[in-house]
């Protein structure tokens, strides 16, 4: 059914007794909403919606005997107001009357608004007299906003008109001014909110930063102080110009389709672009029918629409704000030729300052040669877009003299301050290097990738310039290396080539590696420098790989790293790049977890390379180290001595290497006075929120048993907390010895000491049920449903007696738990555990030996796949005594 139709058979009902005629008609508008999307534009649509709405709404009042009730009306405002509706977009309406309603046409209002409701219409009204309505948008901004653009439905003309001239005409009210100052301000606190960027796994295409609410903006200021209904009246009055306005209207074209198709997916008013609705949202939207490749592509072409829509929103508001405000230029200070400072902004003094490409790196140098400039003014703005738009037919790359300016700018002390933020905001790179317009707006589906690839690499960039800054109070190790290192452009241009690669078959460290190496030998970049950059580039992951996914207090491991690294150099320039790219990659991924074991794996390496990669040499060194510093603490707080060797003459030397003095020391002491006043088969079960690296330490000594990790992991698990690092070690004369550091589920630290406590006692509790786990009623969250993670195990050959495990899986509740459980039915021993949350990963690795003691067999590893398989619901039962 067409839409003429559904309203031609609204204006045929004649009771409102036929609520299943009226719910039937209700229905069939989706039904043609959904079968017009790929048939009609978009506006069409929109448009169309709101048209059945106003005639539904206007038969309905007419049925209750509402239209002609003097000095009553009934208004459409907001978004419905403007005629414009989404297919689950709330309908707002204001019912607005002279005087106070009588008693029976309260009852008839009344009787309207149910109806709505029962022919389920998402409804927002609000019924007031004139006076009222006036109060109330004196008073709220959001309220005066959706009066701007109220009209008419049905009912009294004249009372509509009182009201809007009341509202939006007279002083009393909002004045233009004053208007558009609270919407600028809102627009301000909304972007806040965001953190100032749209480039979030599940944006919201209304609220979000350059999304359809900045585009609403525009419209609101220009009706209130033009009254201008039309965008083409602000090219009439000079604000934009007509491919301006041409642009932002297909951008919101593209917005509206997607909010559409997203309405239509959910089946109800949802705004966020959730992972549950992103394939089907792009399928609806002819991405095709792989999700995930179909999900990418479809946000790279949302991110750059949102691009477009911020810089004309910017461009626009800030003229407005000159302009509406009354504003004067307070300050003007002349720059070159070319440019000069308005109060802050850079602005061209001509209307061709960007005549060529090179024109536009010059100016980026003039702006790192002015650190007074905060901002582009609109004109800049205008003439930095139609510029990169003019020479958008060969990457500036190809040019001798920018491939010259470019360099310089890397060199420059200030480039990375605020030109680089212009760089990446205005597209400049993306104009400049072909393998950089790759990656912009590249968004990866998975909950791990925060940010689009252009985005997370421009944040890593801006970290490694904070490290050069003197009040970079954080990260003191970081500051000291680059501030000591004489080429910092040789960091700067692997930060900004270490991930652009990503979205290319093959490994994207190492095809990073190769395009590094072709632009440093085009840009006259010395040879020994291009190898550092390219090593950088190839290596950018192996650091936090081996420091969060290998026991980094094995000297094969450190050695393998250190040989991996060769010098100080490399060293150093790794680890400020590792840390850089693990804070930009998400904001919740950097702890002091993380923190502490990049610290170490750096120590330690150092101190290697110092011996000449004696290894061996070096973790001899701190086990001695350790056990002086230990035994000076436990000596202070008068431990027994000869308990206290006899204590540590079970312990091998690994676990003194692997524990800082004050740990070493807290369990000599709890252990010791756990053993005078336990019985045998008793459990030690203590937490210390104070000497762990980055974390809460769990502390488990005993007699050992099975299926003691899964247990642990179970309790934990169920409790919101997630384990991160476990050593699991057996003592020489039979005991078990687990540290486990733990955090709550969301990275941080678990405080209370109540917390604490209840934590120990659900263990003990745990532990009183041998080879049992606790029941988890933990659910799946919502994200997570929507992602296919494949489990994948692998193995590799560790020492003699143990073998390493590579675990990688969606991280589901209780999985520890069930490998762990895995392990017991194996009759495996494990040794260490390294648990890591990457998004929605699980990627864990194991340390474990068979039951005599020695590295898995072949035919062992084969078994233990098969019911790590089988516990992870991959395979079914393959009867495994």
């Amino acid at each position: 059914m067409k839409l003429k139709s559904l309203c031609e058979e609204i204006a045929s009902i004649d009771s409102v007794d036929d609520i299943k005629s009226i719910k039937q008609l209700v229905s069939q508008s989706y039904e043609w909403l959904e079968a017009a999307f790929t048939l009609h534009p978009i506006d069409e649509l929109v448009t169309g919606r709101a048209i059945f709405i106003d005639t539904l709404l206007q038969r309905l009042w007419s049925l209750y005997g509402l239209a002609n009730e003097r000095g009553l009306a009934l208004c459409a405002v907001g978004g419905y107001g403007r005629g414009h509706l989404q297919p689950y977009s709330d309908i707002d309406l204001l019912i607005v009357s002279k005087k106070p309603l009588k008693r029976d046409v309260q009852d008839k209002v009344g009787q309207f608004i149910t109806m709505l409701w029962d022919i389920k219409l998402d409804v927002g009204q609000s019924v007031r007299t004139i006076k009222e309505t006036v109060k109330l948008a004196k008073d709220d901004i959001s309220i005066a906003t959706n009066l701007v653009e109220s009209r008419m439905l049905s009912g009294c003309d004249q009372t509509f008109v009182d009201m809007w001239h009341a509202v939006n005409e007279k002083d009393t009210c909002w004045t233009s001014k004053a208007f558009f100052a609270a919407k600028y301000e809102e627009q301000k606190a909304r972007h806040a909110k965001f953190n100032g960027t749209s480039y979030n796994l599940e944006p919201n295409i209304k609220e979000n930063p350059g999304c359809l609410r900045d585009i609403q903006s525009i419209g609101w200021v220009a009706k209130k102080h033009f009254k201008e209904y039309d965008g083409k009246g602000l090219v009439g009055h000079g604000y934009f110009t007509k491919d301006e306005l041409d642009e932002l209207v297909e951008c919101r074209m593209s917005l509206w389709r997607m909010r559409f198709a997203l309405h239509l997916v959910a089946g109800r008013s949802e705004n966020r672009l959730l992972f549950d609705y992103q394939p089907d949202v792009a399928a609806m939207m002819g991405y095709g029918d792989d999700s995930k490749t179909a999900v990418e592509k479809m946000m790279r072409a949302f991110f750059r629409i949102v691009r477009r829509i911020s810089e004309l929103n910017q461009m626009l508001l800030q003229r407005f704000r000159y302009d509406m405000l009354n504003q004067t230029i307070q300050s003007r200070k002349t720059i070159n030729d070319d440019f000069c400072l308005l109060d802050g902004n850079i602005s061209p003094t001509h209307n061709n300052v960007f005549e060529s490409p090179e024109d536009i790196l010059k100016f980026l140098q003039t702006i790192a040669d002015n650190p007074d400039i905060q901002g582009l003014d609109t004109n800049c703005i205008r003439q930095l877009r139609n510029a990169r738009r003019r020479f958008q037919s060969a990457y500036y790359v190809e040019r001798a003299e920018c491939r010259q300016l470019i360099i310089e700018l890397f060199k420059h002390p200030h480039f990375f301050d605020f030109a680089w933020d212009i760089m990446h905001q205005y597209g400049i790179l993306q104009a400049y290097l072909p393998e950089w317009d790759h990656i912009v707006g590249m968004m990866q589906f998975d909950l791990f990738h925060a940010y689009t690839v252009d985005e997370h690499t421009h944040r890593l960039v801006k970290h490694v310039n904070h490290y050069f800054q003197p009040h970079n109070s954080e990260f003191p190790r970081c500051g000291r290396i680059v501030r000591n290192f004489d080429k910092p452009e040789l960091i700067y241009i692997a930060a900004i080539f270490h991930d652009i690669a990503k979205g290319r078959n093959g490994d994207h460290s190492t095809l990073g590696a190769k395009d590094v190496a072709i632009f440093c030998e085009a840009h006259g970049i010395e040879k020994s420098d291009a190898d550092l950059i390219a090593w950088l580039v190839e290596n950018h992951l192996l650091m936090s790989v081996v420091a969060q996914r290998r026991d980094i207090y094995d000297p094969d491991v450190v050695n393998d790293f250190a040989t991996a690294v060769r010098s100080h150099t490399h060293l150093n320039l790794l680890y400020v790049l590792t840390l850089a790219d693990i804070r930009a990659t998400n904001d919740n991924l950097w702890n002091d977890w993380k923190a502490s074991l990049l610290r170490e794996l750096y120590s330690m390496t150092q101190k290697a390379l110092d011996n000449g990669l004696q290894c061996g040499v070096t973790m001899r060194e701190r086990v001695d180290s350790h056990k002086a510093k230990a035994l000076k603490l436990l000596t202070a707080a008068k431990a027994d001595a000869s308990r206290l060797d006899a204590l540590w003459s079970r312990f091998e030397d690994d676990y003194f290497a692997r524990f800082k003095p004050e740990q070493i020391s807290w369990h000599s002491q709890a252990i010791l006075a756990f053993e005078l006043d336990h019985e045998a088969g008793e459990m030690l079960i203590k937490t210390n929120n104070e000497l762990a690296k980055g974390g809460t330490e769990l502390l488990l000594y005993g007699e050992d048993r099975p299926a003691l990790f899964a247990q642990i992991a179970s309790v934990l698990d169920s409790r919101n907390c997630s384990i991160h690092d476990a050593h699991i070690a057996v003592t020489r004369d039979g005991h078990v010895f687990d540290s486990i550091l733990i955090l709550e589920n969301d990275g941080s630290r678990i405080e209370g000491e109540s917390r604490l406590r209840s934590i120990e006692q659900a263990i003990a509790e745990q532990l009183s049920k041998p080879g049992r786990s606790h029941n988890n009623t933990r659910k799946l969250s919502r994200q997570h449903k929507q992602l296919d993670v494949p489990v994948k195990v692998r193995f590799y050959s560790s020492q003699d007696d143990a073998t390493l495990i590579e675990l990688e899986a969606l991280d589901a509740p209780g999985i520890l738990a069930k490998v762990g459980h895995a392990f017991v039915d194996c009759n495996l021993t494990l040794k260490l555990a390294k648990i890591a949350t990457i998004g929605e990963r699980a990627e864990d690795v194991f340390i474990v030996s068979n039951e005599h003691g020695k590295a898995l067999t072949p035919e062992e590893q084969t078994t233990l796949k098969k019911r790590i398989l089988f516990k992870l619901d991959q395979l079914e039962d393959i009867n495994i005594p």
